[in-house]
Parts: C-alpha cells; sequence; structure tokens
C-alpha cells in the first residue's frame, strides 16, 4: 500500500461510523436530541442575562456559604421532616388542624382580648415604673404596707384571681 490509500483508511473509518450512527438513530432519538439541544441553548442564552446571571451566581454563593457551615444536611434534613409530616397527615388530622386554629383565631382575635392586652399591657408598664420609685426598706416597712388598703385589695384581687384560675383549669 503506498502512502495516498493508507491516508484514506480512517476517513473511510469514520464515514462508517457516521452511517452507522445515522442508521441506529431513530426519528424518536433524533427529536429528542434536538429538544435537549434547543433547550440547553435556552438555558445558556438565558444566563447572559444580567439578572439571572448575578441570581446564579448568588444561589452558588450562598449554597457554598451553607455547606462550609455544615447546614446543607440540616437543611435536607428539614426538608425530608417536612415531607415526612406531610405525608403523614391525613384528611381527618388537617380537618381538626384548621378547626383548632379557626377557634384559636375566633377566641383570641376579637376586640375584648385587644382591649384586655391593650390594658394589661399598660397597667404591667406602669407598675413596673411606679415600683422601681419605691423607696425600699425592711420588714416594718412591708408590715406598714400591709396595712394600706390598696394594698389588701390588690392581695384579695391576686388570691382570687388566682383561685378562680385554679377552678378553670381543673374544670370546677
Amino acid at each position: 500500500m503506498n502512502d495516498l490509500s493508507r491516508s484514506n483508511l480512517p476517513l473511510d473509518e469514520l464515514t462508517r461510523t457516521g452511517v452507522a450512527i445515522r442508521e441506529a438513530l431513530t426519528d424518536q432519538m433524533v427529536e429528542r436530541l434536538a429538544t435537549t439541544g434547543a433547550t440547553g441553548l435556552e438555558l445558556l442564552d438565558r444566563l447572559n442575562d444580567e439578572t439571572t446571571n448575578a441570581a446564579v451566581h448568588s444561589l452558588i454563593d450562598r449554597l457554598t456559604e451553607v455547606h462550609r457551615a455544615g447546614a446543607l444536611d440540616t437543611a435536607f434534613d428539614l426538608i425530608v421532616a417536612a415531607h415526612a409530616v406531610r405525608n403523614a397527615l391525613t384528611d381527618q388530622m388537617v380537618e381538626r388542624l384548621v378547626g383548632f386554629v379557626e377557634h384559636m383565631v375566633t377566641n383570641v382575635a376579637n376586640e375584648d382580648v385587644g382591649d384586655l392586652v391593650t390594658h394589661a399591657r399598660s397597667a404591667m408598664a406602669e407598675s413596673a415604673q411606679e415600683a422601681a420609685n419605691m423607696p425600699t426598706g425592711g420588714l416594718m416597712a412591708t408590715i406598714s404596707l400591709l396595712q394600706k388598703p390598696e394594698t389588701q385589695r390588690s392581695l384579695k384581687f391576686l388570691l382570687a384571681f388566682a383561685g378562680k384560675m385554679q377552678d378553670h383549669a381543673t374544670g370546677k
């Protein structure tokens, strides 16, 4: 064989390989390859957009940061746990949970409770300020404080309130 015929040998093999690939590919395979290529080019085109490019870089930076902190496993564990809870919830459980939330919103999110919280907050703030400005004393000052009618009314109120709370907590 001369040098010219040897140089055609790799070209012949390449031609036969190309023909074999063409014959092996079905129309469906060609369509899927074309779709995959088009999708890949579309994705690359979107990465040329400054906002998308910045978002991808930010995501990669934050992902690296979360990985370095060791929180990536925790994040995935949380996702798996949330998925497990979602799968474990039955329709009856969801209905009961929604009923509970509705009950809480109905009982807590009303004007009377809002007024009570506002008055309690104001009373606490004023009482804390007043108590901070009161002079301190020993045992005799405490005994003299107990002789005041407002102190006795406050103690009676606190005792009655504690008793009613206990009654309501035990169902009496």
